[in-house]
């Protein structure tokens, strides 16, 4: 039996229905097919992923310059490294 897709909105509608509390998890997830501990899980995720959606982006766009920032140097360390080799090797073999 191959695994059941489910997209974002279909995860995220029975994910409110859930922590809406009206009816039980299991309800839900026999309704639409799917396993309580599959249902169980998304609102488990979603309910400790809640917070990023008030994070201030702009940290977050911090986080990913300096990133970027860091990774950059160390390319640039390491043109420099395979720079000085390449010379090094040129005066070796004569060229």
């Amino acid at each position: 039996m191959a695994r059941q897709q489910h997209s974002p909105e279909e995860k995220s509608k029975l994910v409110l229905e859930a922590i809406r509390g009206e009816r039980t998890i299991n309800e839900i997830a026999a309704e639409n097919n799917i396993h309580p501990n599959m249902l169980s899980k998304w609102k488990r995720e979603a309910e400790t992923q809640l917070y990023t959606l008030f994070q201030d982006n702009s940290s977050k766009e911090r986080k990913a310059q300096k990133a970027r920032e860091a990774e950059i140097n160390d390319l640039y360390a390491q043109i420099g490294k395979l720079t000085t080799q390449n010379e090094w090797l040129k005066k070796k073999s004569g060229f």
